[in-house]
């Protein structure tokens, strides 16, 4: 027992020892200072919208009126636009950015020059897929040849080609489809489901972003009727919040909104800086829509009313970059990795320019050095993209032996001038070829046609010294549709109550339809409805409303569209030429000079 007690004296005092040597030598050694938390780095995505493309592959004489950086509150005439350019300009804006997605805001397709209609749009996809878009919504165009055919044209394979026909399915090639995922959480079938996908969803390093798509509720009134027949276009603001609850309830918090539909900025006399972010005199369907579209979605994409503006509202950008390849829009978000929430302080946006190889280069380098960085460098250092520049001069190529074809010569320029007040020379020209083409008893005895601002595409311009030359292309670019001229009876009450409907309760501005020149009348735009056509006359005699008139429009007028219903009950229908061969043969007769005076006095 006694030795026993020993050996644990022994032990305790060894470990003891031993204890006390531990605790000297950490008496002694220095004590690491706790490390500093490493902020967590937000995922930067930069977002490349734009809107309206309408096939513009070409650059095709393309001009853009912007602030003049040496002039404050003057703007500038600058060459833009082309595929090649644009791509270029995406390809640099990609470089500056470790994560980056294209985005279009509808019409992409439709209403566009012969490069993409003559190839059924099929030369626009392709060169969409090798610029890299990945998502858009569709616009009210891309239903101009149906549902079906837009479902052909997104999947892929070929199209029917009858014999005759203008345009020409896989002419060059196999046509694989689109590459890029079109969303719309407004239209639906009849039986509730959607046509297209609501959302799409990008992985964006550690986060997920929600992109959601809608098109203009009011695409039927302003599309062949039978090519949307079977779908509802819904409440847009309604549709995106509900995608956007579905997407939070996944874990998306990063929502961006893409939508064919939009506004404007500025006045008549003076138009809006399209990057003000206050966007004064901010007005049209937007405005509304803004307000409703819940506050979690983080940037809205606009588009239809082709202009330029780059409103901050609530702390998230509206934006919408003008239309026809000559402009884009760039927005970066800066997203927390933890939460994937936005931080929509650092959120920076930019409208820029497409400059291309017909640019003035002292209108380039000043317009460029007057933006901020990182846009600065983006527009000075941006170069056709030349794989575009190939494939698009593929298509051209084929196009040509119609695109070039000389069809005609005029004395000046047809240009479509202001929409909404009174008539154009362009839409006079156009008006004046259809009752032409249906004047005579056997083609409809027509006394007057009626032509829709909408359906004229372009100016056709006198390029050089009169008379200028005019090629099919250039007919084609200004009428693409290719409707077929209908003629129809109706009472002078009926024509006077069509006429009236330009404007009908609610609408806030007049939707004027352009005039042969058989027609004519004042429209007083202080009257009330029922009371703004006055002094109405048919070659020159006071119109009978107890009267027959045999009236000319196209065929889609003649459906009700651009919501002239009253047409869908013209009587004793005859149908005749395509618009486009009616313009042609008008073109062909004689050398043509704009027509100065209007046929509709507007009085305000």
């Amino acid at each position: 027992m006694r030795f026993a007690r020993r050996r644990f004296r022994l032990a305790t005092g060894a470990f003891t020892a031993s204890l006390a040597a531990v605790l000297a030598g950490c008496s002694t050694a220095p004590i690491a200072p706790p490390q500093p938390v490493q902020p967590v780095q937000p995922v930067q995505l930069r977002v490349i919208g734009f809107n309206d493309f309408h096939g513009h592959l070409e650059p095709s004489g393309m001009t853009l009126s912007l602030p003049d950086p040496a002039k404050p509150g003057a703007t500038q005439r600058v060459t833009v636009g082309g595929a090649a350019a644009f791509a270029g300009l995406v390809n640099r804006l990609r470089a500056g950015s470790p994560h980056s997605v294209v985005v279009s805001s509808g019409d992409m397709i439709g209403g566009a020059p012969l490069v993409s209609t003559l190839f059924r749009h099929e030369s626009t996809i392709e060169v969409m897929n090798r610029m890299g878009v990945e998502v858009g919504a569709p616009g009210n165009h891309e239903f101009d040849a149906g549902s079906v055919e837009l479902q052909r044209v997104l999947a892929g394979g070929c199209g029917p080609n009858p014999p005759g026909a203008m345009t020409n399915s896989c002419a060059l090639q196999p046509y694989a489809g689109a590459r890029f995922q079109l969303v719309a959480a407004n239209v639906e079938r009849a039986d509730g489901a959607h046509l297209l996908a609501p959302s799409w969803v990008k992985q964006v390093g550690p986060v997920k972003v929600g992109f959601i798509g809608a098109v203009t509720r009011w695409t039927p009134g302003i599309v062949v009727p039978s090519g949307v027949a079977g779908l509802r276009f819904v409440d847009e603001a309604e549709a995106i919040n509900r995608a956007a609850a579905a997407l939070k309830a996944q874990g998306v918090h990063t929502l961006v909104v893409t939508m064919h539909e939009g506004g404007e900025i500025g006045g008549p006399q003076q138009a809006g800086d399209w990057n003000d972010e206050r966007c004064p005199g901010l007005r049209g369907p937007i405005v509304d829509l803004a307000k409703r579209i819940t506050p979690d979605v983080d940037l809205i994409l606009t588009g239809h009313s082709h202009q330029g503006y780059r409103c901050v509202v609530d702390g998230r950008p509206i934006i919408q970059s003008f239309s026809y390849s000559r402009a884009l829009s760039a927005t970066d978000l800066f997203i927390d990795p933890k939460t994937g929430r936005v931080d929509r302080a650092a959120t920076r946006s930019r409208n820029l320019p497409v400059f291309n190889e017909h640019t003035e280069a002292a209108q380039r380098t000043a317009i460029a050095a007057a933006q901020p960085a990182p846009w600065d460098a983006v527009l000075r250092d941006a170069t056709p993209d030349a794989a575009v520049a190939q494939q698009v001069a593929v298509f051209s190529a084929a196009a040509a032996p119609r695109t070039l074809r000389v069809v005609g010569r005029i004395a000046g320029s047809f240009e479509r001038g202001e929409r909404g007040k009174g008539d154009s020379a362009a839409g006079r020209l156009i008006a004046d070829a259809q009752w032409a083409a249906t004047r005579a008893p056997a083609q409809g005895g027509a006394q007057l046609a009626l032509m829709n601002p909408g359906g004229i595409r372009s100016d056709l311009h006198c390029r050089g010294t009169p008379p200028c030359a005019v090629t099919f292309g250039d007919v084609f670019t200004m009428q693409p549709f290719g409707n077929s001229l209908v003629v129809m009876s109706f009472s002078g009450a009926e024509l006077k109550a069509l006429l009236e409907s330009q404007q009908p309760p609610g609408r806030a501005g007049a939707h004027l339809l352009h005039p042969s020149a058989s027609l004519r009348y004042r429209w007083v735009a202080s009257a009330p409805h029922g009371q703004r056509v006055q002094d109405l006359s048919i070659d020159g005699t006071p119109l009978r409303p107890e009267a027959t008139y045999r009236v000319t429009v196209n065929s889609y007028l003649a459906e009700g569209g651009d919501g002239f219903t009253l047409l869908k009950t013209g009587r004793d229908r005859l149908g005749g030429a395509v618009d486009l061969d009616a313009l042609l043969e008008y073109l062909r007769t004689t050398t043509l000079a704009p027509v100065a005076a209007p046929r509709i006095t507007w009085v305000d």
